[in-house]
């Protein structure tokens, strides 16, 4: 069972910022595309942003871009997703999950996000 390890989530007020961190020590994370999701109270879980494996290339949800800013670091085994000018409506659980082509195989426990106005 791979296990990944979330943090950075947090209590921010509208117009700050997080800096969420995912890694999985049973995955290589170089070989995966790694992707966030969310889920607000009451909505169904949505993507929000994702890398490839093969070229590094982003996708960003339109409702992120411009403020959110997924990264790898290969070394460290670890993907990030900073988030700025965040909103209220961005409060939600974050979810970081890894797949050989997207990422739906391999999913973390989530890590709450709440962004007070």
């Amino acid at each position: 069972e791979v296990q990944f390890v979330e943090s950075g989530g947090g209590l921010a007020q509208a117009g700050g910022s997080l800096r969420l961190s995912c890694t999985a020590p049973g995955l290589t994370f170089r070989d995966y595309a790694i992707g966030w999701f969310r889920q607000a109270p009451g909505k169904e879980r949505e993507g929000v942003s994702c890398t490839s494996a093969a070229d590094d290339s982003t996708y960003y949800a339109d409702s992120v871009k411009g403020r959110f800013t997924i990264s790898r670091d290969n070394a460290k085994n670890t993907v990030y997703l900073q988030m700025s000018s965040l909103k209220p409506e961005d409060t939600a659980v974050y979810y970081c999950a890894a797949g050989t082509y997207y990422p739906d195989r391999y999913w973390g426990q989530g890590t709450q996000v709440t962004v007070s106005s």
